[in-house]
């Protein structure tokens, strides 16, 4: 009750000193605790949490402390980039709830601490701010947002110099200064100084998608797009324009931003239910291809039809796709991937000639990779333009694979078609995640012991060749939080989620197939042996 008082005594927010006020004045000790008992820590995700009052929520107080910690993390370090951009700071937004007002508050606090900081001129990609690091030789960049969380939570997402996001060391660092501000009065805040950008950002951006199609290629591949009431749409539809593809059809219900995403149960189109409504445009329209962003714009997805139907491709469909278009236009590099996405992209690279790296979860290590030219992860995210953005790109990735609907079409050809050639070339990678959300934090951590103390030996009578806890690192991949089991043409990776309350499991199996012909019944024994695993794995977890 002491330190509720305290925080309430110098929050800023009206609205959170009102819901604590309230909390405070009916005693309510329970969602006190829930609030008090601990701070919503800094990692390599940033923040990310629940919006309300207290430290263990998403609130002004906590970004503001986030920002002076960042803040004195970059005075320490110096501003390498000379005088007339030292200790420049750019901070971009998007449109849920109080975003504006953390990317205020996080231009106050630069200011103040004596860096400049810049603010991007309204609710824009966050592809768009990552861009704008590196574009205006920056020292460090901050994007609020949550991505494809639900609409209650909100974000703090941090790149440094390079354009990329923050990896350790630099985040226990930063943690480190954010737990020396003991209060915020020591945090000087003017309330003004700071720069907001204008459309020349934008602009250069978009300038700067012309490097990811290829001259001369075919731009005739028809399109319904989704925000999924997010901020992609004016960004997506100016670089289709650009590119003289044809102008997208909108999903109206879904095309301009609203913080309360009303239209889907959580705002990822990875989750059941969430692309109904594209679906139902493409049925009225006829399109080659849905297109779909996450509300922040860094994902992508597609959905193709299928027979009769309209279907989602997964993740890890669309990085193969992507990487072989690539391939096919002679792109030189390195082709990196995560650890959980389909083994599928090292076979592709290697037929190819081209160096390829895995790499822990997360763009903050595949941005990383020397010498990228194509990095994706099975969870809808593409970086098909490392030297203009250092993260993934939902514009950029929906231009090319759009470019590549473009060339099969002027074919005769699909994207299913291109995928059935894959998987007689190199086997059909079939991939699937048994992805468990949690209330109790404590579950996930009851299943990760379970799985180290009884590790199964075998998974639908397949057994495990090698069994590997990453928490120990391996010669390539720093330590995480994870497991890795190597099956007889089968692989497994089970971690806690870095940003949901989720356990998440990676399951994929590789099925020979020896032409065309064969891929149905290749497609019915990968979809057994999916479900099997998914089944004796849930069993061995406990979940």
């Amino acid at each position: 009750m002491a330190r509720a008082e305290a925080w309430l005594a110098e929050d800023p927010d009206a609205d959170t000193r009102a819901e604590l006020a309230a909390l405070i004045e009916a005693g309510d000790t329970a969602e006190l605790t829930a609030r008090f008992a601990g701070t919503l820590q800094f990692g390599t995700a940033g923040l990310r949490g629940e919006l309300g009052a207290g430290p263990l929520r998403m609130n002004r107080s906590v970004v503001i402390r986030a920002a002076a910690g960042l803040a004195a993390y970059l005075k320490k370090h110096g501003t390498p980039h000379g005088t007339d951009t030292a200790g420049l700071v750019v901070i971009g937004y998007d449109a849920r709830h109080k975003s504006a007002d953390f990317a205020r508050d996080t231009a106050a606090v630069m200011t103040g601490a004596g860096l400049r900081a810049a603010v991007l001129p309204r609710p824009l990609p966050t592809p768009v701010l990552a861009f704008a690091v590196r574009h205006l030789g920056a020292v460090a960049g901050v994007e609020v947002t949550a991505s494809h969380n639900p609409p209650r939570d909100n974000g703090y997402k941090v790149y440094l110099g390079d354009g990329s996001q923050i990896v350790p060391p630099a985040d226990a660092e930063i943690a480190a200064e954010i737990d020396a501000i003991t209060t915020l009065t020591a945090v000087p805040r003017p309330d003004t100084g700071w720069e907001t950008l204008g459309e020349d950002v934008l602009e250069a951006y978009l300038a700067r998608t012309d490097a990811v199609l290829a001259q001369g290629s075919p731009r005739t591949a028809r399109t319904v797009y989704t925000a999924m009431h997010g901020v992609g749409k004016e960004t997506l539809l100016a670089a289709f324009a650009r590119a003289g593809f044809p102008a997208p059809d909108l999903v109206a219900e879904q095309a301009d931003p609203d913080p309360d995403f009303p239209t889907v149960a959580f705002p990822n189109p990875e989750e059941p239910g969430a692309m109904d409504l594209a679906f139902a445009k493409a049925r009225e329209t006829g399109p080659d291809l849905i297109i779909a962003n996450d509300p922040d714009a860094d994902r992508c997805a597609a959905a193709v039809k299928d027979g009769a139907h309209w279907r989602m491709l997964r993740g890890d469909e669309v990085g193969a796709l992507l990487a072989a278009h690539l391939v096919a236009r002679g792109a030189h590099g390195t082709f990196a991937e995560s650890i959980v996405s389909s083994s599928l992209l090292g076979r592709i690279a290697r037929k190819a000639g081209l160096p390829y790296e895995e790499t822990l979860t997360g763009f903050k290590w595949i941005a990383r990779v020397e010498g990228l030219r194509y990095g994706y992860e099975e969870a809808l995210g593409y970086c098909v333009d490392p030297q203009g953005v250092r993260d993934k790109d939902g514009i950029t990735a929906a231009l090319l694979i759009t470019e590549l609907a473009s060339r099969l079409k002027e074919e005769g050809r699909t994207l299913l078609d291109l995928l059935d050639d894959l998987a007689v070339e190199h086997g059909l990678h079939a991939t699937d995640q048994l992805s468990v959300r949690v209330q109790d934090l404590s579950l996930i951590a009851d299943a990760m012991r379970r799985l180290r103390e009884q590790p199964p030996t075998a998974l639908t009578g397949l057994p495990v060749t090698r069994a590997e806890d990453l928490t120990q690192g391996t010669e390539k991949l720093p330590a995480t939080d994870g497991l890795r089991y190597t099956l007889d043409g089968a692989r497994v990776i089970v971690r806690p989620s870095g940003t949901e309350p989720k356990l998440k499991c990676y399951l994929e199996v590789v099925v020979p197939v020896a032409d065309h012909a064969g891929l149905p019944a290749a497609r019915e024994k990968a979809a057994e042996l999916l479900a099997a695993i998914k089944r004796d794995l849930s069993a061995a977890a406990g979940i």
